[in-house]
């Protein structure tokens, strides 16, 4: 992973008494000496990185765990930098940020990209057209070193695809955090200078009080997030700061601790034990970044404190050998290049984790391929001079490791969105979609036609619901930032009607506009992601009490002529009842509301829009789901028999027909994930939504005048995409 301040093994690890040497030209005495206690080769800590990275990588292809040798690397990467920055400020020599981040920069960038372009290929030839997508955002967010904040906020959207365990390239958020601080620490260099220029305070007790501060309040901010927000936490740069405050502690205080070499040997054995048991028994991933991940970090530094003891029983006989450092000077490689032939080889073999012989075999091919890439890559570019001279020939490497980096993934990325612009958004001849379902449909399409939605349309299958609900209308502020107008166009409707609920009812509202739009309605929406028209105690999101608050002073201000809401509830196993849904329609009912509430569809947990796309056959019996709701009577149908203002329909045999849950019908997707319809496939509902709808509200006398004529798109042409009418933003 990281070497040192820079991806390097010289930059803070100078080797022998040039580097103990350097700057002290015209120094006095004491300066010397100051600047000498931060100086030497430290081969000790160059076999701690190789065993580190092994770490990982043996945890990851063996055991499918975290083995916390990642917060060692950050650990050790903030030591290295701290001892070049101690030298340079004790020794009096200019900081240069700008040439240094340009530096480590230069120094970072080439095996990253290309690791990046391997990647590529490798998702080209190996990885179903589902995973593109995702590989192509995580190589730019990569490339600039963000890719940590791009796992994070996938991890907690609400919507996202959580496949961030698959992704071949999610190793990088470690040295995207890395590559932050490497743009932050400089400053608290910088800052610490200048105290020290106009205070006339020692360095190091000012660095030692300035990364103190970033410790506490790091841990402390940490520990609260990880019992809260774990999955954020694990990627947020602001959890992990105090595992390199840690290791910039560890650096200035080491010049000063000399412990007797029983104490060295002791140290030294008792950090790696301890090192190498936390990924075995803590649940590494489960329980990081809080405070437990003092362990490994505490186990290394136990090791690095030890140091080289000069006894034959010492670590560092062993950790210092030339074998364990020639290995330290191909971590960083190793680190990058491992994770992608994981990934790749569990998805050609349909695994979840490499067996005995395959994992023997990827740990070869890893370290043959990092062993050579430092060799012939690296290696050289470090010895290259020439762009070193000066910072504008840095900065030109820098950018042409971005534009080699970015060029592929972004043409990549162009033609996905050509492709998707191009595609259809609904229904046509060559994917009818529910549209096979009706009687003495006959197919006349393109049979060897992509399934929709496209891989690219996957982030896209969320429904349009509109602009906010305009002013005029009067909304109530509680309900304000949630409601929207479904049908701008619709200036003088002959009917409101209110859809409301959560997103199981949200992506029912690509059916719902059509009838809408033909008989003059006006469709305001008011949508909880996750929240249930029920109480406050039955919600599962904070957000989601304020939504329900504007829940019934909403319904005042419409004052809706039908409101339309999911009626019942699923989840992977069961049809349920949700506590005060039934008394809270009743309420509605008993004030003169209309209501039609709408049967919920199965959920699955594994998605089987992903199990078709990555079988590459969208009629893949094997991605086909059942549910123990299917074939059941419509639970919520006695209500409507009995209330004269409440209509219920059902839909389960348009999206499981035959008691069967398939991937696609028509060669539709039905649903986006495990349990949200796509947008194709709603709106080719529209034409069995309408007759149901109609029928179903008519018999408690509703009337509807006209059932639209919806006939099936020829082609993409013929399809309405709503995203593309600017009136709906």
């Amino acid at each position: 992973m990281g070497h040192g301040t820079a991806a390097g093994h010289g930059t803070g690890t100078g080797r022998g008494a040039k580097a103990q040497g350097q700057g002290t030209v015209g120094l006095d005495p004491a300066s010397v000496d100051r600047v000498a206690r931060y100086s030497g080769f430290r081969p000790e800590i160059q076999g701690l990185r190789a065993v580190a990275v092994f770490m990982v990588v043996f945890y990851h292809i063996f055991l499918g765990r975290v083995s916390g040798g990642v917060d060692i690397f950050l650990l050790i990467s903030a030591f290295f930098m701290t001892l070049s920055f101690v030298r340079k400020l004790e020794g009096g020599r200019p900081l240069q940020l700008g040439r240094y981040w340009l530096h480590t920069f230069k120094r970072l960038l080439p095996l990253a990209v290309i690791t990046v372009l391997g990647t590529l290929v490798l998702t080209a030839i190996f990885f179903p057209p589902s995973r593109y997508q995702e590989v192509l955002d995580q190589s730019v967010a990569t490339v600039t070193y963000t890719q940590n904040w791009e796992l994070a906020f996938t991890q907690v959207d609400y919507y996202a695809a959580d496949r961030s365990t698959a992704s071949p390239l999610q190793h990088f958020w470690s040295l995207s955090v890395q590559g932050q601080v490497f743009l932050l620490w400089p400053l608290i260099f910088g800052l610490s200078w200048l105290i020290v220029k106009r205070t006339r305070l020692k360095v190091v007790p000012v660095l030692a009080t300035a990364f103190s501060l970033v410790f506490v309040s790091s841990l402390v901010f940490s520990m609260i997030t990880t019992t809260s927000q774990q999955e954020f936490a694990y990627f947020d740069t602001r959890t992990r700061l105090w595992e390199f405050a840690l290791g910039s502690l560890l650096a200035l205080a080491i010049p000063f601790l000399n412990p007797p070499q029983w104490l060295r040997v002791v140290l030294g054995w008792a950090g790696f034990i301890s090192m190498i048991l936390v990924g075995l028994v803590v649940d590494v991933q489960g329980a990081f970044p809080g405070w437990i991940a003092l362990w490994p970090l505490l186990s290394a530094a136990a090791i690095m404190v030890a140091g080289q003891s000069n006894s034959p029983l010492g670590l560092d006989r062993i950790f210092a050998s030339r074998a364990l450092v020639k290995l330290g000077d191909a971590s960083y490689a190793l680190y990058l290049v491992h994770w992608p032939l994981l990934i790749t080889y569990l998805v050609v073999r349909d695994r979840t984790q490499a067996g005995p012989i395959s994992g023997v075999v990827l740990i070869l091919m890893s370290l043959g391929l990092a062993i050579a890439a430092t060799k012939f890559i690296e290696r050289p570019l470090k010895k290259w001079k020439w762009p070193e001279l000066t910072k504008p020939r840095m900065a030109g490497a820098v950018a042409v490791c971005l534009a080699v980096g970015l060029a592929p993934v972004l043409a990549w990325q162009g033609a996905i969105d050509n492709q998707v612009e191009n595609a259809a958004m609904g229904p046509t001849v060559d994917n009818p979609g529910a549209y096979v379902l009706q009687p003495g449909f006959e197919f006349t399409g393109n049979a060897g036609a992509p399934a929709l939605p496209l891989p690219g349309q996957l982030d896209r299958q969320s429904p349009n619901r509109g602009p906010s609900c305009p002013d005029d209308w009067n909304i109530p502020e509680v309900s304000q930032e949630q409601c929207t107008n479904a049908t701008p166009e619709i200036q003088n409707p002959d009917r409101t009607i209110l859809l409301i609920g959560n997103s199981h009812t949200e992506h029912w509202l690509d059916a719902l506009r059509p009838l809408a739009e033909a008989d003059n309605w006006r469709v305001v929406t008011y949508i909880g992601p996750g929240c249930f028209i029920t109480s406050d105690q039955d919600q599962a999101f904070e957000n989601c009490i304020p939504w329900l608050d504007g829940v019934d002073p909403l319904i005042d201000a419409v004052d809706p002529d039908l409101m339309v809401t999911t009626s019942t509830f699923t989840n992977s196993q069961v049809e349920y009842d949700r506590a005060g849904f039934v008394d809270r329609m009743q309420r509605y009912t008993d004030e003169g509301h209309r209501i039609l509430g709408i049967r919920d569809i199965p959920r699955f947990d594994d998605w089987l829009i992903e199990c078709a796309m990555d079988s590459g056959d969208p009629t893949d019996p094997e991605c086909t789901g059942t549910h123990s709701m299917l074939g059941t009577p419509d639970p919520m149908q006695g209500m409507a028999d009995e209330n004269p203002l409440f209509s219920q329909i059902d839909l389960l045999d348009q999206v499981c027909p035959e008691q069967q849950c398939p991937a696609s019908i028509g060669n539709v997707y039905v649903q986006r994930d495990g349990g949200h319809l796509t947008i194709p496939f709603t709106k080719s509902l529209a034409p069995v939504f309408a007759q149901r709808f109609t029928e179903a509200v008519e018999s408690d006398g509703f009337d509807v005048p006209v059932q639209p004529d919806l006939p099936l798109p020829q082609d993409a042409e013929d399809t309405f995409d709503p995203t593309s009418d600017p009136t709906y933003f």
